[in-house]
């Protein structure tokens, strides 16, 4: 195997991919990356038997082949070398890495001990690349961390006919956004239930593309996503999701809209003094939100903030680090908190000019908007 490319290229390739691979692999040789050569194509892979990352960029082919070597290295080699054209080629049983005057040599790893990656499934249908990467960032916030929970650290993806439904939870926090998109192909039913980290992962790299391939039909257990030369695909989550779709609130008592940036760094200042998993107090009023926080050892913290507010007054206690993580994921200059009491769920929804409370207390206005994305965040108790 011989070929030559931009270093850049070359780097961006191998980076890519390396990103995916494991620290501490079970099997080792999963800590490689595979190149193979044909065509004018170079196509560079890496899979840990969970997830497939695969990459093709266009090289001056000198010679077909594949190699595998230690991905993380070549990564930190590629990065490291100067901006000139890269010949990599296999002399004896090591990889020749040229980039001017530097040149690396790599130990070869055993390719016939790779494991076969599967084939990427039937293809779906597109989704508009920059709309997907923020309805899954938006959603992913609400993932569970925890894996001995594994369906929670997972994101729900329903599929209908126009639109995909996306939901993900870990108890304490709900996060749902429509996104539409162009079915195509053999298009599964029902829902599917995707890794979380890395979905979101993939749809932050791919969404520079214009749009993203969804890759679900069959039978074969993974999802892929494909844009721009580049291809995740990974294993789906066995199990079944939480039901959730009865937390949302029917209606609400009292609805708050409130500047989103303002809301957002008085909440930061004031929870400097909130212990952890201590409350932050928001007591709404007319035309005002007090923020307030309090820690054991009498420091104190308290910030008000101007707010449309309708309906009864109301004091209510959050736990600051996920009301924030709904906050950060709002893009639109003000926001709506709806309520039903001071005890129960309270759902926080983008304010665009022309809807109305019900609007964005059910996710409706247009369909894949960001008018589609809510928050549910449950409330905590207050002292006294």
């Amino acid at each position: 195997m011989e070929f030559e490319l931009d270093r850049d290229a070359f780097a961006d390739a191998v980076a890519w991919t390396a990103r995916g691979l494991p620290s501490r692999p079970v099997v080792p040789v999963t800590a490689g990356v595979l190149m193979e050569v044909s065509d004018g194509t170079l196509s560079v892979t890496g899979f840990d038997f969970e997830v497939a990352n695969r990459i093709e960029v266009p090289v001056t082919d000198k010679a077909g082949g594949k190699v595998l070597v230690s991905g993380k290295l070549l990564a930190e080699i590629a990065r490291a070398l100067p901006p000139k054209d890269v010949r990599v080629a296999i002399e004896g049983n090591r990889l020749s890495v040229r980039c001017g005057a530097t040149r690396f040599a790599l130990p070869l790893m055993q390719v016939e001990d790779y494991p076969a990656v599967p084939d990427l499934p039937p293809r779906s249908g597109t989704v508009a690349a920059d709309v997907f990467a923020s309805a899954v960032a938006q959603v992913t916030t609400a993932a569970s961390k925890d894996e001995t929970l594994p369906m929670l650290t997972g994101v729900r993806m329903q599929i209908e006919l126009e639109r995909l439904v996306l939901a993900a939870t870990d108890r304490y926090r709900l996060a749902e956004r429509v996104v539409p998109w162009q079915p195509a192909g053999e298009v599964p039913s029902g829902t599917l239930v995707i890794p979380a980290k890395t979905l979101a992962e993939a749809a932050k790299s791919l969404g520079g593309a214009s749009e993203v391939q969804l890759a679900m039909g069959g039978d074969t257990g993974f999802v892929g996503l494909n844009a721009g030369g580049r291809q995740t695909m990974t294993r789906l989550l066995d199990g079944d999701f939480p039901k959730f779709e009865s937390l949302w609130p029917g209606e609400s008592a009292t609805t708050a809209e409130i500047e989103t940036s303002g809301l957002i760094e008085g909440l930061r200042r004031v929870s400097l003094v909130a212990q952890r998993f201590a409350p932050v107090r928001m007591v709404f009023s007319d035309g005002q939100v007090g923020l307030s926080a309090q820690a054991e050892d009498e420091s104190s913290a308290e910030e008000e903030l101007p707010a449309i507010v309708d309906g009864d007054d109301l004091t209510i206690g959050f736990n600051a680090g996920y009301l924030l993580d709904g906050l950060n994921a709002i893009h639109t200059p003000r926001v709506r908190m709806s309520f039903t009491t001071g005890t129960r769920p309270t759902v926080i929804t983008p304010v665009y000019e022309g809807t109305t409370s019900d609007d964005n207390a059910g996710g409706t206005g247009v369909v894949g908007g960001e008018e589609t994305y809510r928050y549910l965040v449950m409330s905590m108790r207050l002292r006294g």
